[in-house]
């Protein structure tokens, strides 16, 4: 069983090196070839999976309590986070909800799917599978939000001559609205919502970009760690691994059982769901933004390498409290 998620580490560690190689060597060009990248990803292929996702997801199946179990201590913990960032000094605007999505957004697919089915076979995959359903849709509206009220925010301070409350509030909602990660996973909603099947020749696109995000966005890390490097990034990004691998899973853990009273299979899912490594998706969030890429690479980087000495503890838990 551990083996699967040893070879999946390794993969995933070799795609990140191939991009570093790349950027190393300068195969991409001479200019930012992981900005351009990363947009790609960010405008392109993320809105193109998450669109697919959301318009197939069947709500009345979905088990609500294990979901509110995962979700309500996540969300918590990384509005937390987020408000004790902002009260750094020193940091970006955007600092705060880099380092928040970087620290709560867990590789629930490429790692965790696979993780979930060696693990907990046909039982429990389903219940991860329900977790990745709304992980993106939850996580980066919120942050999306916050970030762009910051952002409004600074604006206002600046002596924006829009910076009225009312007009920071319609813009932010406006920004929020109007994005490459919720306006996607809004519209796949209203169309499953609507009910209406996806055209073939579409669905098939959507699939083509879909299946592109992986690949590309661990590329990107590897061109990223080739640009920016460790040094000076090594000890927030160890500090934000430690929070997504020991405290995110632990707070679940405690939350899960003690709190939602769930124990056994659905326990085990949800526990280890939260102790996954950071995503991809928080260095297209940092790209994004210009904010923080060197220190949410490494974190992805450190945090990849660590979950292979903290997975074996929380399965023992688990196991044990099962």
């Amino acid at each position: 069983m551990y083996s699967v998620i040893l070879l999946k580490l390794v993969a995933i560690l070799l795609m990140v090196a191939v991009g570093y190689w790349a950027g190393r060597k300068r195969w991409l060009g001479e200019d930012d070839p992981a900005r351009v990248l990363g947009y790609a990803a960010f405008y392109i292929f993320v809105p193109a999976l998450l669109f697919r996702t959301t318009s197939r997801i069947d709500f009345a199946t979905l088990p609500w309590g294990t979901l509110a179990a995962f979700f309500v201590p996540i969300v918590v913990l990384m509005v937390l986070l987020y408000a004790w960032q902002r009260r750094q000094p020193g940091l970006p605007t955007a600092g705060p909800s880099v380092r928040a999505i970087t620290a709560s957004f867990g590789n629930t697919v490429q790692l965790g799917i696979p993780m979930a089915a060696a693990m907990f076979g046909t039982e429990g995959l389903p219940i991860h599978v329900a977790i990745v359903s709304l992980h993106a849709l939850t996580l980066l509206t919120v942050l999306t939000a916050l970030v762009e009220l910051d952002l409004a925010r600074e604006r206002a301070r600046n002596g924006d001559a829009d910076a009225h409350i009312g007009r920071m509030l319609l813009d932010t909602a406006r920004k929020t609205i109007i994005h490459p990660v919720v306006l996607p996973i809004l519209a796949g909603l209203l169309w499953n919502a609507l009910g209406a099947p996806t055209p073939a020749l579409l669905d098939e696109v959507l699939v083509q970009f879909g299946n592109a995000v992986v690949p590309l966005c661990l590329v990107l890390i590897g061109l990223s760690l080739a640009q920016y490097g460790l040094q000076g990034s090594l000890a927030g990004a160890v500090r934000l691994s430690m929070w997504k691998l020991v405290l995110l899973p632990a707070v679940v853990l405690v939350v899960g059982h003690w709190g939602f009273g769930l124990s056994g299979l659905p326990l085990s899912v949800v526990v280890m769901a939260a102790a996954l490594p950071s995503g991809n998706n928080a260095l297209i969030f940092a790209q994004r933004y210009g904010t923080l890429e060197g220190e949410t690479t490494a974190a992805i980087t450190v945090s990849t390498f660590g979950f292979a000495l903290t997975a074996p503890v929380w399965l023992w838990i688990v196991t044990h409290l099962g």
